[in-house]
C-alpha cells in the first residue's frame, strides 16, 4: 500500500496534468498538422494474415429497442454464467464502439459508432476471446476499415491470463470477451499536439458508453475497468508500450436477473461500512 503522503502528492499531480490543458501557458504552440507533416494513418495496419470477415446482419438480433429502457438497463456486471455468445453478438458490439461508417477525403478521417475530437480515433480494440460461437480462444484484433477479426496467438490458460492482466480481478475470466482498448498517441498529437491526452480522456469515455449500450440492447452484461496491469496487457498483444500502449478494458459476458443478488453482494462494504 501506497504511504499515504506518497498517495496524496500523486493525486496532486493527476489533478495539475488535467488543469494543466485547459489553462496552458503554450499559446503559440503549433500542431504537426499545422506544419503539413505527413499524417499519421487512421487505423492499424493488420498483426497478421489472420483476418476474419464479421458478419453484418445486425437485423437478424433480438435487440432491444426502447432507448428510455436501455439507459435505465445500462449497469455494470461483473456475475456472468460463462455461456457462449454469437459471432454476430461480438460483432456488433466491435461494430457499435469502433465500427466506421465513412471515409472523409481520400484518407483524412473516418466517422464511426463514436465521437472523437477532431475525427482522430485514437484507439485499437483487443480481444481476449474465451466464449464465442466459431472463434477459437486466444487473443484478437479488430480491423475497423474491413470490420475483420484477426487472430493474433492462443492463449495459455484464459482465465488465469484474464485475472493477472486486469490486477487479479478473477471475476472478470468468466467472460465470454473481454474488450482492451489501446492508445496510439501521436493519432491524436498530429492535430492536437500537447492537448491531445485531454481529447483521449474524453474520448475513451465515449467507446465504453457505447459498449454499455450495445450490451444493454443484447441482453448481456459488462463492467468498465480501469484497474489493469499495463506490462501484463501490452505484452499480450504485442504493444510497444510507448506508440502503443492499453488505456481500457471490459469484461462482457452472460447474465442472468437471478445474479443480481450476486452484484448487491459486490456492494454489501457499503452497508457494512455505513456509507
Amino acid at each position: 500500500m501506497l504511504n499515504p503522503e506518497i498517495q496524496k502528492n500523486l493525486i496532486a499531480e493527476g489533478r495539475n496534468f488535467i488543469k494543466s490543458f485547459s489553462a496552458s501557458p503554450y499559446d503559440n504552440f503549433v500542431s504537426d498538422q499545422q506544419l503539413k507533416l505527413p499524417q499519421p494513418p487512421l487505423v492499424k495496419a493488420p498483426m497478421t494474415e489472420q483476418a476474419l470477415p464479421l458478419p453484418r446482419n445486425f437485423e437478424d438480433l433480438d435487440l432491444r429497442q426502447d432507448f428510455i429502457a436501455l439507459l435505465t438497463e445500462r449497469r455494470s456486471s461483473r456475475v456472468y454464467t460463462q455461456q457462449p455468445i454469437s459471432l454476430l453478438q461480438l460483432s456488433f458490439m466491435l461494430w457499435a464502439t469502433q465500427g466506421i461508417k465513412d471515409i472523409r477525403g481520400k484518407s483524412y478521417a473516418t466517422l464511426r459508432t463514436v465521437p472523437s475530437g477532431g475525427a482522430r480515433h485514437g484507439f485499437e480494440t483487443y480481444l481476449l476471446v474465451q466464449h464465442v460461437e466459431g472463434l477459437q480462444p486466444g487473443a484478437y484484433h479488430y480491423l475497423p476499415l474491413g470490420h475483420q477479426l484477426e487472430f493474433l496467438h492462443a492463449v495459455e490458460d484464459l482465465p488465469a491470463a484474464i485475472s493477472l492482466s486486469l490486477e487479479g480481478q478473477s471475476w472478470a475470466s468468466k467472460a465470454s470477451v473481454v474488450f482492451y482498448w489501446s492508445f496510439l498517441p501521436y493519432r491524436c498529437e498530429w492535430r492536437y499536439g500537447i492537448w491531445a491526452h485531454r481529447v483521449a480522456l474524453i474520448d475513451a469515455g465515449h467507446v465504453g458508453q457505447n459498449l454499455y449500450l450495445a450490451c444493454a440492447a443484447l441482453g448481456l452484461g459488462t463492467c468498465a475497468i480501469a484497474a489493469f496491469d499495463l506490462a501484463v496487457c501490452d505484452a499480450l498483444f504485442g504493444l510497444d508500450g510507448e506508440e502503443e500502449f492499453t488505456v481500457y478494458a471490459s469484461p462482457v459476458g452472460t447474465i442472468s436477473p437471478a445474479d443480481q443478488k450476486s452484484e448487491k453482494a459486490f456492494y454489501q462494504f457499503v452497508e457494512d461500512e455505513g456509507l
